[in-house]
């Protein structure tokens, strides 16, 4: 027997084997990979406008349009992994690929709505909602058409989203009103930013509500000629009918809290910031994040009267990770009430309420020690203020922290609303490195009465979005919703043409105060974005920053230049979080 033949062979065979295993250790094992394809996209990497709203040089923008700069998308995990033309993307397919075809929509970076409550959507079903109505009548008569005729004794009749402004205290109705349409039922109706509530006797008697009862830090209750509560609650004295409402369970938040963001992904918004996030939904949060069933990015703002939460994370630290699902790195204090109940803090008297100005501090419920110290901990504050006398007190509350610890200044602090400001006080914003955190839709939803309560000449510092950026201080944009609708297409459209939903008034109210239709976009993706730390992670679409992308039907840039009221066309194609379509309006 030949045996230098046979080891021959073997040393063959063995030197075959490890060329195949080597080859297979270097063949890199196919990655699934989504390919955004036949859109217009527009990257926003290019540098920001000038503070008069002119494009930058390095814009694809020339003689009046707007061109896009890329024509496809290609994601691999949850990171973009190409921008280019669509003949070089498709070159990255392989046979985990998944097409998107944008069907010649507007390709974006992921919307943000940076000021939102989006659990009320989980919260207020089963609620009947009033939204937009503006007369005791309509709202009384709404109540009884919609709660039914099966509705059972003893069981809650509970509403919400009236308008605040229109249904100011003086013409909601009072207890008695609400009783003689629902006698044998506990009835508890909350306005449309939550300043304002009404109940009537079953409510009131099922929470204890007497002549003697003191209303809580930061509200009031109502009440009529001989001292008995009237049935109308403003600002935090709605905590009294709130807790003797059903309670909810751990897994109820968890619901809820999904829903909210299951309609924030139907609505092309990538991510929220919650204004205000209490220890329920803090939890409810971090579990689907566990398990992995977020479906739009949460930036929480920690509720500030929440005492426990507080002192929790000031333990913990701010969350600095900017890819998370869910992350904790803020804090919402409220400072003053609402310009609609009267309730925002002004300077001087509202002008058709001689006397009085608006309520805050401590009247409100602001621990200022204890919020410094999350701010020396490295926590970003936002603070609610409305009125300019609010405002001037919360950018004073600021210079005094920055005195105390100078390196709180570097965490991008915002006022939440800054609704009113003082002439004095725009260049201070700038100053303190302040973001101005603010809704167009309130613009368009307050015009109708805004003026009576601040005057001809106050309300030309009221939602000075033009005068803020003429001061170089950064915006972000939201909805505050649910208070005001967050149809992104509504924000754009108020925002470029100061108009309301009525498409009044003719030329915009105050247009002096109107952006460009790249600013109105930055503001609700690429600043709100730097309003939460996430700048080089998202608000651009550039290679190897995280694949949050929405995908419009209409081209916002140039269809605000030649028609904005086409805007009101437009829909939502497509949303995409984290590498994941969360949402497809064609596979509905």
């Amino acid at each position: 027997m030949n045996f230098t033949g046979i080891s021959s062979l073997l040393r063959s065979c063995i030197l075959c084997l490890v060329f195949i295993l080597m080859t297979l250790g270097c063949t890199k094992t196919e990655s699934k990979r989504l390919i955004v394809t036949n859109g217009k996209v527009y990257t926003l990497s290019w540098a920001n406008p000038a503070q008069d709203g002119t494009p930058s040089s390095d814009a694809p923008y020339e003689d009046g349009v707007w061109s896009p700069d890329a024509e496809a998308v290609v994601v691999e995990g949850n990171r973009i992994l190409y921008v280019g033309s669509e003949q070089e993307a498709l070159e990255y397919k392989n046979n985990m690929s998944e097409v998107v075809d944008a069907r010649g929509g507007m390709v974006i970076p992921g919307l943000v709505d940076s000021h939102a409550h989006p659990y009320y959507f989980g919260e207020d079903l089963g609620k009947i909602e009033l939204t937009g109505i503006k007369t005791k009548t309509k709202l009384l008569q709404a109540l009884k058409n919609k709660a039914g005729t099966d509705l059972k004794a003893g069981e809650w009749v509970l509403g919400f989203g009236y308008d605040e402004g229109n249904l100011s205290v003086e013409k909601l109705p009072n207890r008695d009103e609400l009783s003689e349409v629902f006698p044998h039922n506990p009835v508890f109706v909350i306005g449309t930013h939550g300043f304002s509530s009404i109940a009537n006797d079953e409510a009131l008697k099922r929470a204890g509500i007497t002549k003697e009862t003191q209303a809580p830090v930061g509200g009031e209750i109502i009440k009529d000629e001989n001292g008995h509560p009237n049935g109308i609650f403003l600002n935090n004295a709605a905590e009294l009918i709130e807790e003797v409402l059903p309670a909810k369970t751990a897994e109820d938040f968890k619901e809820i809290a999904l829903y909210g963001m299951q309609v924030m992904a139907e609505s092309g918004y990538t991510a929220f910031h919650d204004a205000g996030t209490n220890s329920d939904y803090v939890n409810a949060y971090q579990q689907l994040e566990d398990e992995g069933k977020s479906v739009v990015r949460v930036y929480a703002m920690l509720r500030a009267t929440d005492s426990a939460l507080l002192n929790e994370w000031y333990k913990k630290g701010p969350e600095l990770q900017t890819g998370e699902m869910f992350t904790v790195r803020s804090v919402k204090a409220y400072y003053d009430a609402s310009l609609g109940v009267r309730g925002a803090l002004l300077l001087e008297d509202y002008s058709d309420k001689p006397g009085h100005r608006g309520i805050s501090g401590e009247d409100y419920g602001f621990d200022q020690e204890m919020v410094k110290k999350m701010m020396s901990k490295g926590f970003q504050l936002g603070i609610h203020a409305i009125g300019d006398a609010g405002n001037r007190d919360m950018l004073d509350f600021y210079e005094e922290v920055f005195n105390e610890y100078p390196e709180a200044q570097r965490n991008r602090h915002r006022i939440e609303h800054a609704q009113v400001v003082h002439p004095d006080d725009f260049s201070r914003f700038k100053e303190l490195d302040i973001i101005a955190s603010m809704e167009p839709p309130h613009m368009a939803e307050d015009m109708d009465w805004a003026e009576d309560r601040l005057g001809s000449e106050r309300i030309k510092g009221a939602y000075a979005w033009r005068t803020f950026r003429q001061h170089g201080v950064p915006l972000t944009f939201n909805s505050d919703l649910t208070g005001s609708d967050h149809n992104i297409f509504y924000g754009l459209y108020a925002a470029i043409t100061r108009k309301n939903k009525n498409q009044k008034p003719e030329g915009g109210w105050y247009p002096s105060q109107k952006l460009t239709p790249e600013e109105a976009l930055r503001a609700y993706t690429s600043w709100s974005a730097y309003a939460s730390f996430q700048e080089k992670e998202k608000g651009s679409l550039e290679t190897g920053k995280l694949a949050d992308i929405t995908i419009l039907s209409i081209d916002v840039l140039n269809t605000s230049l030649t028609n904005p009221d086409k805007l009101w066309d437009g829909e939502i194609y497509t949303t995409i979080v984290d590498g994941k379509v969360v949402y497809n309006k064609f596979d509905q």
